[in-house]
C-alpha cells in the first residue's frame, strides 16, 4: 500500500507538472497567438519526463498556404536566385569572350566613331539652343501683347474716334507670324538632328541618343509654344480666364515669360509645359546617390544582356532571315522575346524609377507618377496610358483634348495620336539605323485595332475578361512587337552595312 501510495502520488506529481505546462502554454497562447506556438520548446523542462512535452498544443497552417495568417518572407530564394543567375552567366560570358568579337555595322575602326562622338557632342549643345530661340519669340510675343492691352486702353478712351480695319486686323496676322515662327523653329530643331544623324552618325546607339534628345526638346517646344499662346489669349481676353488652373495662381502670365522658368521646364522631367508646378521642399542627395547607383548597375546588366544574349541570338537569325526559314525565324523571334523583354525590363525601370525620380530630387519636382501599374493592363489601351506617363499627358493635352474640342470624335482623335506617334517611333528607329522601312510606324498604326478589340475585355464585369485582355497585351507585346521589329531593323541594318549580302540563296 505505501508502495502504490508512493506511485500514486509520484504520478500526480507528473500529472500536476503536466497540467501545469498545458496551463503555462494556454496562457502564453491567449496572450500571444500563434507568434508564441512558434517559439522553441522551453529550455527548463523536467529532466526525467523529456518525452511528454506537447509539441502539437494548437491548430496551425503552412506558411505558404492561403489560410495563413503571416506572409513569409522570401529572401533565401532571391539570395539563391542571385547565385544561379551568376553561375549560369558566368559560363556563357567566359564563353563569349573566348570568341573573336567583331561590330557589326560600319564601326570597324575608331576614326568613325570619334567623328560620331564629336558630332553627337555638337548636336546635344545646339539642339537646346531652339528652346532659347522659343523663349525670345514669346519675349516678342509678350511685348506685342501688352501693347495690344494698352492700345485697348487708349481706345476705351477715344471709343467715339473712327477706326482703322488694317490696325484692328494687326493683331490676328501677327499671332500667326508667332506660330509661324514657332513652328519653323520647331521643324530646324528635329530636322536638323535627323539630317545629320542620318548620314554622318553610322553607330546606331550614338544617333538613338542624339534623336531620343531632339525628340524631347521638340516636343517641350511645341508645348512651350501652345501653352503660352492659350494663356496670351486669356490675358487679352480676361473673361476666359477664370477657367485657368488655380496653380497658374503662382506664375501668372506674362511673369513666367523668363530664362529661369524656360530653363526649370528645360530640366524638368516632364513634355508638359506649365508656369508653376508643384515643388518639393528640399532635395535628398542620399536619394539621389541610390536612384543614379541603380542607373549605373542596370546600365551594365544591359550592356551585358545585349551582348551576351540578345547580340549572339541576333548574328545566328540573319541567315534563316535571309534564307526565309519560316520555322527557324519563329524559333528565334521566341528566344530573342524573353532576352529583349528583360533588357526593356531594365530599361524602363533605369529610366521612370531611377533616374526620372533622381532628376525630379534634384529639380524638386513634386508630381512623381512618370508611371502607374501598367503591367496589369487589362487591354492594349490601358498600357499606352499608363507605362510613359510624360507622353500619355504630352499627347492627351496638346493633341487629343484640341481634337476632340473640335468636333473631332473619340475613337478619330485618339486614331491621330498613334499616327502621330508612329511617325515618331519611325524618326526614332529609322533614322539611327539609316533603314526607314516604315515598321516601327506600322506596329503603332495596328494598335488602333488591338485597342479597340481589347477595350470590350477591359470594361467587361468579373476577373475573366481582365486576365484576357491583360493575356493578349503580353503576347503582342512580347512576342509580336518588340522582338520582330528588332529583329527586322537588324536584320536591315546587316543587309545594308554587314554581311547579309554574303549568304548565298
Amino acid at each position: 500500500m505505501a508502495l502504490n501510495g508512493s506511485i500514486i502520488s509520484r504520478s500526480g506529481q507528473v500529472l500536476d507538472r503536466t497540467s501545469a505546462m498545458n496551463r503555462e502554454d494556454n496562457e502564453d497562447t491567449s496572450i500571444n497567438g500563434q507568434a508564441a506556438a512558434a517559439r522553441p520548446l522551453p529550455s527548463r523542462i523536467p529532466e526525467k519526463y523529456r518525452h511528454v512535452a506537447a509539441v502539437h498544443s494548437i491548430s496551425r497552417t503552412s506558411c505558404l498556404s492561403h489560410d495563413s495568417k503571416d506572409t513569409p518572407s522570401f529572401l533565401g530564394f532571391r539570395n539563391l536566385m542571385v547565385i544561379v543567375l551568376v553561375v549560369m552567366n558566368l559560363r556563357l560570358i567566359v564563353e563569349n569572350s573566348m570568341k573573336a568579337w567583331s561590330s557589326t555595322g560600319t564601326i570597324k575602326d575608331d576614326t568613325n566613331r570619334h567623328v560620331d562622338l564629336i558630332l553627337a557632342a555638337i548636336l546635344y549643345a545646339l539642339v537646346p539652343c531652339h528652346l532659347f530661340v522659343a523663349h525670345i519669340i514669346e519675349v516678342a510675343a509678350k511685348s506685342h501683347a501688352k501693347g495690344v492691352i494698352g492700345r485697348r486702353k487708349k481706345s476705351d478712351a477715344t471709343s467715339m474716334l473712327p477706326t482703322d480695319n488694317s490696325k484692328q486686323r494687326l493683331p490676328d496676322l501677327t499671332w500667326r507670324n508667332v506660330a509661324m515662327a514657332h513652328g519653323i523653329n520647331a521643324t530646324l530643331c528635329l530636322l536638323v538632328t535627323s539630317v545629320v544623324v542620318y548620314n554622318y552618325i553610322h553607330h546606331p546607339l550614338i544617333g538613338t541618343i542624339c534623336q531620343v534628345h531632339s525628340i524631347i526638346v521638340w516636343l517641350k517646344i511645341c508645348s512651350y509654344a501652345f501653352t503660352n499662346r492659350d494663356l496670351r489669349h486669356a490675358m487679352l481676353h480676361p473673361s476666359s480666364a477664370a477657367s485657368m488652373p488655380e496653380i497658374y495662381t503662382k506664375c501668372l502670365y506674362p511673369n513666367n515669360i523668363t530664362l529661369r522658368n524656360l530653363s526649370y521646364f528645360w530640366w524638368a522631367p516632364t513634355l508638359v509645359y506649365q508656369p508653376a508646378y508643384p515643388r518639393s521642399t528640399q532635395i535628398r542627395w542620399t536619394f539621389v546617390v541610390k536612384r543614379l547607383a541603380e542607373v549605373a548597375g542596370l546600365s551594365v546588366f544591359i550592356w551585358l544582356a545585349s551582348a551576351q544574349y540578345a547580340a549572339p541570338v541576333l548574328r545566328n537569325s540573319l541567315n534563316k532571315m535571309a534564307l526565309l526559314d519560316i520555322a527557324s525565324i519563329l524559333e528565334r523571334l521566341m528566344k530573342l522575346s524573353t532576352i529583349s523583354l528583360v533588357i526593356w525590363l531594365a530599361g524602363f525601370f533605369a529610366i521612370f524609377q531611377s533616374a526620372l525620380n533622381a532628376l525630379a530630387e534634384i529639380m524638386m519636382f513634386g508630381d512623381r507618377e512618370f508611371y502607374t501599374d501598367w503591367w496589369n493592363s487589362a487591354s492594349v489601351g490601358a498600357y499606352w496610358r499608363t507605362w510613359n506617363k510624360p507622353v500619355y499627358h504630352f499627347m492627351r493635352r496638346h493633341i487629343y483634348s484640341p481634337l476632340v474640342g473640335r468636333g473631332w470624335s473619340s475613337y478619330s482623335a485618339s486614331a491621330m495620336v498613334f499616327v502621330f506617334s508612329g511617325f515618331l517611333h519611325e524618326v526614332l528607329v529609322g533614322i539611327p539605323t539609316h533603314n526607314i522601312l516604315g515598321v516601327a510606324f506600322l506596329g503603332m498604326i495596328v494598335q488602333i485595332p488591338l485597342i479597340a478589340g481589347t477595350l470590350p475585355l477591359e470594361k467587361m464585369q468579373g476577373i475573366n475578361g481582365k486576365i484576357i485582355g491583360n493575356c493578349i497585351f503580353w503576347i503582342s507585346f512580347c512576342l509580336v512587337g518588340q522582338p520582330l521589329a528588332v529583329l527586322i531593323y537588324f536584320f536591315a541594318w546587316q543587309a545594308k552595312y554587314g554581311s547579309v549580302n554574303k549568304v548565298h540563296v
